[in-house]
């Protein structure tokens, strides 16, 4: 029996065009492998949506991914809306999709393919082998935290406000879909605070400790930020799963996905309780090689395969995907972000072609 689902396609900004085409033909071709039907309906957000509309996250927008299985995100911003005021700005559309669709939860792996492993900036012995998941959590902390902004003071000195802030209830939540995922891997949690300085750390790590006597099968530990990211770059093989805030989630997982060789070949999901899930690669809009045949589409194709996996239940055609692009890779065909000698130079829709070709 055909199974059907519908899916928001968010290409948005720079690349984001390009790299979605090539998953809409892989998803495509999928589901024609495997009875899926897929209702796609494409929607605004980010630089794109303040050109046609005026606003990065329109209204309709992010009604529309409500109504969806599930949502498929490009890329979005650029150096065109880099001097517009924060609210307008299309990383606000971005964090308003996040919070609109109450998506805590933020999946980034970090594994580092066998044909990629020259690719990485960092020594083969130090990066073979590694597989790392970190969780983020999403819709907290600093990002979100009140009060915000710049403010005069009394003085006339003008003084610029971010405030980083966490309820119980929300290290909690996200502190159960960490473990729960470590439960599903190698049983090993490493949470990442700065309980040395900050307050809402030592709170985190509380509550991180708390939450382990329900998971007496996971092993936790503990790190600093600024410790973390340096074990990252030294022994990264250490790490298994990793749970951090939203601040530094964002940028453990960047480093994290720099040791794999490109940051274009990583997907992400970001998961709520009930609302659809939004999948995205972790790279950015790259407006310099936009519509230059030039963007690396593997990290988008990667994102439909979690989309299959955690949102849909297929694991099968998940898998299908992920080894298909194993096999181009196998084959040679490099984009230029991740070419080195000896491998074959090709574009976005060249490399598309060879997945769909060994799909």
């Amino acid at each position: 029996m055909t199974q059907q689902y519908r899916i928001t396609l968010l290409p948005g900004d720079g690349i984001g065009p390009e790299i979605m085409a090539i998953a809409v033909r892989v998803l495509e071709t999928i589901g024609e492998k495997f009875d899926l039907k897929f209702e796609f309906q494409e929607a605004l957000i980010g630089g794109s949506a303040i050109d046609a509309t005026g606003e990065p996250l329109p209204a309709a927008t992010l009604e529309t991914c409500k109504q969806s299985d599930a949502v498929l995100l490009a890329a979005i911003g650029g150096y065109k809306w880099d001097s517009l005021p924060r609210h307008l700005r299309p990383e606000t559309g971005l964090l308003g999709l996040r919070s609109g669709l109450q998506l805590f939860a933020n999946l980034r792996p970090a594994t580092i393919l066998p044909q990629l492993i020259d690719a990485s900036t960092l020594k083969r012995e130090v990066v073979e082998g590694v597989d790392i998941m970190v969780v983020r959590e999403l819709t907290g902390g600093i990002y979100f935290g009140q009060p915000r902004g710049v403010f005069t003071t009394e003085t006339g000195e003008k003084r610029g406000v971010n405030t980083m802030a966490y309820t119980e209830s929300e290290i909690d939540r996200i502190g159960r879909v960490a473990f729960e995922t470590a439960q599903k891997r190698s049983k090993r949690l490493c949470s990442v605070d700065k309980a040395n300085v900050l307050e809402v750390s030592q709170f985190w790590r509380d509550r991180m400790i708390a939450l382990s006597a329900e998971y007496p099968d996971v092993e936790l530990s503990h790190l600093y930020v600024d410790n973390a990211a340096m074990q990252m770059v030294r022994a990264p093989k250490q790490f298994d799963t990793i749970v951090t805030s939203n601040l530094f989630g964002d940028i453990l997982s960047d480093a994290a996905a720099m040791l794999t060789g490109s940051i274009g070949m990583l997907p992400s999901a970001s998961l709520g309780a009930s609302n659809p899930g939004v999948y995205e690669p972790v790279h950015g809009s790259a407006p310099d090689i936009a519509g230059q045949d030039k963007a690396n589409p593997l990290a988008q194709v990667l994102s439909a395969a979690m989309m299959l996996r955690y949102s849909f239940n297929q694991s099968e055609a998940a898998t299908y995907i992920e080894q298909a692009v194993l096999k181009v890779l196998d084959q040679g065909y490099r984009t230029g972000d991740i070419f080195s000698e000896g491998k074959t130079l090709v574009g976005c829709q060249a490399i598309g072609d060879a997945i769909v070709a060994a799909l």
